[in-house]
């Protein structure tokens, strides 16, 4: 039975994710429903995810959820959103070749408990059945990304990287043969293999792969969609 009766924000509209970050009552809500979204993927998967379960477990009435993101696919949403304004920033190793192993590793880290892997790996089969969580998937990495332009950036100055080098595609680069194994052939993931991706995406990036025609870096935050032709 669902007890929660908590009703904090009556006189609040609902807000668009990401438009606003609010303090106080709102905020620890906001933060309450997340770590809610974040068990409940992680213990049933996004089919089985309800609003009952929500409310039940975050103490926030159902009423409030209901009204302030419309539905489980809202709240996960928000949940991937408000991951997203926290304060990571790339490595910064002094070299490019210590920058993308570093990332990579990152990557294998975050997903060696299984525990800590349950969230973000049920976030993912998420954006496969629900549009409104594969869009604010795609934003959370969006903006993964563009923060990885101050690795590429470094590495020009450095002369470690062609000037016009894609930040976005270098940073899809190092990280994308291990999700395949994370995320499609469900095969394990550790340092060798984080170390071969970088080390990969290195010589890609100093044969020049991944520079703009014109000479101009685009950001990760304004790459045009992909069409089903360029998958």
């Amino acid at each position: 039975m669902n007890n929660s009766t908590e009703d904090p924000d009556s006189a609040t509209p609902a807000p668009t994710p990401g438009s606003r970050r609010p303090g106080g009552r709102t905020a620890r809500t906001r933060a309450a429903v997340r770590d809610a979204v974040l068990t409940g993927l992680a213990e049933h998967g996004y089919p089985s995810l309800t609003v009952e379960y929500l409310a039940e477990h975050s103490g926030v009435h159902k009423t409030t959820l209901y009204r302030r993101w419309g539905s489980v696919e809202g709240m996960v949403a928000d949940a991937l959103d408000l991951a997203g304004e926290d304060e990571w920033t790339p490595p910064d190793t002094g070299s490019l070749a210590g920058d993308l192993r570093a990332l990579a590793r990152e990557v294998v880290e975050g997903f060696r408990d299984p525990a800590d892997a349950a969230a973000p790996t049920a976030f993912v089969g998420a954006a496969f059945q629900s549009a409104r969580a594969a869009d604010a998937l795609r934003s959370f990495y969006g903006e993964r990304f563009s923060r990885c332009e101050a690795v590429v950036a470094r590495a020009v100055d450095r002369g470690e990287a062609p000037l016009g080098t894609d930040a976005g595609a270098v940073a899809r680069a190092v990280s994308a043969p291990l999700f395949l194994r994370l995320f499609v052939t469900r095969e394990p993931v550790d340092e060798r293999l984080a170390d071969q991706a970088a080390d990969a995406t290195l010589a890609a990036v100093t044969a020049g792969v991944f520079t703009e025609p014109t000479g101009r870096s685009r950001t990760a935050g304004n790459l045009p969609a992909p069409t089903p032709r360029e998958g």
